[in-house]
């Protein structure tokens, strides 16, 4: 039997990033849990609507988010903790500028520049659905195919419920091996 929690968000833990917009012409970090898939090459990117950040997305249609991993863990939560509407957080981080004009974190293992094709509005949030335009990862996080391997890369996760930070653990199986194990089974 199971119990019935009601209205729960349940889909933690999610991977931490940094979003960096420009607000009024100056660089905003945030660090963000709220993100998701919605296609091979769009995201979107959930943002509480009092978030100074929005102002610069809406402005300027661009943000990047920044996969972070634990060594980055200390700047990331800062950025999260502060508003920079009170707080200059633009040189919170080494950065630089994109090829597609969104500010990049130096020392972010993996990158996705985006360009903001639409903002589904919810009563609270902003959820922008962004176009990846490009993905900057280190070639120490690559495998010998060239592809993001997760278990170098370790990206931190956020847990909302207990408000925690996780780290990523082991491969438990390689996709679809499980099921064609099953299915030989089934004959």
């Amino acid at each position: 039997m199971k119990k019935n929690l009601e209205s729960v968000l349940a889909l933690y833990p999610t991977p931490a990033v940094v979003v960096g917009t420009s607000v009024n012409e100056k660089t905003n970090w945030l660090l963000v849990g709220h993100l998701g898939i919605m296609g091979h090459d769009r995201i979107m990117v959930s943002l509480h609507k009092a978030h100074f950040s929005n102002q610069g997305i809406k402005a300027t249609g661009k943000l990047s988010v920044n996969i972070i991993n634990e060594a980055m863990l200390p700047l990331a939560d800062y950025v999260g903790c502060v508003s920079g509407g009170k707080t200059d957080k633009s040189e919170v981080f080494a950065w630089h500028w994109g090829d597609a004009g969104a500010p990049v974190i130096d020392d972010s293992p993996l990158v996705m520049e985006c360009e903001v094709t639409d903002n589904y509005e919810t009563e609270s949030f902003d959820n922008f659905i962004c176009k990846i335009t490009n993905t900057y990862a280190e070639e120490t996080i690559l495998n010998e195919q060239g592809k993001i391997d997760y278990g170098k890369l370790k990206p931190v996760l956020f847990e909302m419920p207990t408000y925690s930070y996780l780290q990523t653990g082991n491969i438990i199986a390689k996709c679809t091996s499980l099921g064609k194990e099953y299915k030989k089974h089934m004959k």
